[in-house]
């Protein structure tokens, strides 16, 4: 044998045993069985959610706080205690608050009294003076001029002289400028300024005065509607200065659930979605209520960027508590009747979604729709129901079209 044909003896002897190990891993291949995690396309329900933290606040609140530096008098309620609109709830020591109301009574009379005379012009002993003063000048005025005329009559029988008569006329002049003076201030006796001037002291007399009455209707609390004693921070006899809270109240048969929703999740919030409320401290107790509004702008809250969402939930038996943390579930989607399989199933392809589905022990890559979708399942189209679909396998090897499977479970 030459070279040559050794040559073409080595190429072709080495062709065939790449192609027998080639067909040997084929084969092996093929006959490999892999054993998978599978799960079956089940009807019903989802529903996609989010979840997170809230907050109670009273609807119908009401807030008492001490109108002036006083002391608490007497508690006719305690903490938790549910009252009636009109109920006495507290008193405040009212002693200075009287004398206060007393002292501005009296400013307020005062100025009344000085009003009632400027309108009348003048007190009614000032008034009678003035009209008596009144008549003496018109007698005196009356007497000049019969004088002044009779003797004008002897000055033409030359029986008085021109002296006698010009000094008539002046005292006629003075008697009828005093009656005129006199009519004037019976007339008018107060000017602008002084008018203005009363005017603004009765307003400012009343003013004080309701302010003092004012001051001690406030001292006697009482409950503004029906409702419950939340918050009861102050005891009897304690000091209390002007603005200190000294009781809050609220109906409580209705609460508002103030919820915190983290920025990706508000674009799928929408009013009157359901919500349902849940407390720590009454396990499996479950509160329905409705989406009010979405966020209208984002708020730093601790390390989180949230909206404010909130929603009324009924409270009939007074359970939730105002300022208690609750946890809420916020249904953005429900959808019913559809096929759906575990979140794991579902896998991407330059996103397009698609499943691997065995048939008779064999995996076929599955090319499906999805919607909806929770933390477990989602909503899918393209599958029959009960079809099985591949999760995993149990050696953690890549799933791959035409590969051989053993369901485990």
């Amino acid at each position: 044998m030459g070279f040559v044909e050794r040559n073409r003896w080595l190429v072709w002897t080495t062709g065939i045993i790449a192609a027998v190990v080639i067909l040997a891993s084929f084969v092996f291949m093929r006959g490999e069985i892999v054993s998978v995690r599978a799960a079956t396309v089940e009807r019903g329900s989802i529903r996609s959610v989010i979840s997170t933290n809230a907050k109670i606040e009273p609807i119908n609140n009401y807030e008492a706080h001490a109108p002036v530096a006083t002391t608490v008098k007497r508690l006719h309620v305690r903490e938790g205690d549910h009252v009636r609109k009109g109920q006495l709830l507290m008193e405040l020591n009212d002693a200075q608050a009287i004398s206060d109301l007393a002292r501005s009574m009296t400013q307020l009379r005062t100025a009344q009294a000085d009003a009632n005379a400027i309108q009348s012009g003048g007190s009614q002993e000032e008034i009678l003076t003035l009209q008596s003063s009144l008549v003496k000048a018109r007698t005196a005025r009356d007497t000049a001029q019969r004088n002044r005329n009779a003797l004008l009559g002897l000055q033409e029988k030359q029986a008085a002289s021109p002296g006698e008569v010009k000094d008539a006329e002046s005292e006629l002049q003075r008697a009828d400028a005093d009656v005129k003076l006199l009519e004037q201030k019976l007339q008018d006796r107060y000017s602008k300024p002084e008018k203005v001037r009363v005017q603004a002291e009765k307003e400012q007399a009343q003013a004080a005065y309701d302010a003092a009455d004012d001051v001690l209707r406030q001292l006697s609390i009482r409950a503004p509607f029906d409702g419950e004693v939340y918050s009861l921070p102050v005891r009897e006899g304690a000091f209390v200065n002007p603005g200190d809270l000294l009781l809050q109240e609220a109906d409580l048969s209705k609460v508002l659930v103030r919820a915190f929703v983290d920025e990706p999740d508000i674009g799928r919030l929408a009013p009157g979605q359901p919500v349902e409320v849940t407390w720590d401290a009454m396990p499996g107790r479950i509160w329905k209520g409705t989406l009010n509004s979405v966020p209208a702008t984002v708020k730093l809250r601790g390390t989180r960027n949230v909206g404010e969402t909130t929603c009324d939930v009924e409270n009939g038996d007074f359970k939730l508590l105002p300022n208690i943390n609750v946890s809420v579930t916020i249904v953005s989607a429900e959808h019913k009747d559809i096929l759906s399989v575990p979140r794991e199933a579902i896998h991407l392809d330059d996103s397009k979604a698609y499943v691997y589905e065995i048939v008779d022990n064999e995996l076929r890559r599955h090319d499906v729709q999805t919607a909806i979708s929770n933390l477990t399942r989602v909503e899918v189209n393209g599958l029959s129901e009960h079809a099985t679909v591949a999760l995993s396998t149990a050696d953690s090897k890549p799933l791959r079209p035409g590969l051989q499977v053993k369901v485990v479970r």
